[in-house]
């Protein structure tokens, strides 16, 4: 199991890239399964449900994101650089994904999605910064209902993770091969309220084509009952 180490200024970069080495467990991990233990960060994150490929929730969702992270990273130009302020490269959009009455999700129902939608933030950032950042963009986006935005910490703990490669409709076998690794190494899937479905979306699909797209794949899991590998029908052997 890997364990991603946390560096001090975790969002730290001398480049325009997130493929250093401080980064590479959390953002590029391997195009077969792997386990390994989240550790705690920072995120603006909005919430809502619907199929994001149709809903306009969705839409105005990636608005607010995008313009609060961007409107903290450029926060240095217009002289209210934040304490402990350094240079950094906006991380990939991430999302939580859910529906009622299903352990794990159904790409069939889209409609039926509940949302978590985020992007990680720089350690630097409060309640102040974050306040200040809403501020300035309201004056920019009076429409924007910024309301929906909050700053969270998210401690995602032991997942499967994966890189997925190729459109997102074909992720079910990709998950297919991380829930046969978790039972074949004593895991089961641990879905909750809290713990749920997580992708990292690492191409932009308007400029990539579908089967060149990459995605980091999560899904929660836990020790199996007296750690006993597990039967292909998920249940422990009697």
């Amino acid at each position: 199991m890997v364990t991603a180490k946390k560096p001090q200024n975790p969002l730290r970069a001398r480049t325009s890239s997130i493929t250093k080495k401080e980064y590479k467990d959390l953002y590029q991990p391997a195009a077969k399964p792997s386990l390994i233990n989240i550790p705690e960060m920072l995120f603006i994150a909005v919430d809502g449900n619907g199929n994001p490929n149709t809903c306009d929730e969705y839409r105005q969702a990636m608005e607010i994101l995008y313009g609060l992270s961007f409107t903290i990273k450029m926060s240095k130009l217009g002289g209210n650089m934040p304490e402990g302020y350094f240079e950094y490269v906006v991380p990939p959009l991430e999302g939580l994904w859910s529906q009622k009455g299903t352990y794990g999700i159904d790409f069939a129902r889209k409609s039926d999605f509940l949302w978590t939608s985020m992007i990680r933030q720089p350690e630097f950032v409060t309640e102040a910064v974050f306040e200040s950042a809403k501020a300035a963009l309201k004056k920019k986006k009076p429409d924007l209902d910024l309301s929906k935005a909050r700053l969270v910490k998210f401690d995602e703990g032991l997942c499967v993770q994966i890189m997925h490669r190729g459109a997102y409709d074909d992720e079910p076998a990709s998950i297919e091969k991380m829930q046969k690794f978790a039972r074949e190494n004593g895991y089961i899937e641990d879905f909750s309220d809290t713990r749920r479905h997580h992708e990292i979306y690492l191409s932009d699909p308007r400029r990539c084509a579908p089967e060149r797209l990459r995605t980091v794949i999560r899904i929660p899991v836990k020790r199996a009952y007296n750690s006993q590998p597990m039967t292909s029908a998920g249940r422990v052997p009697s």
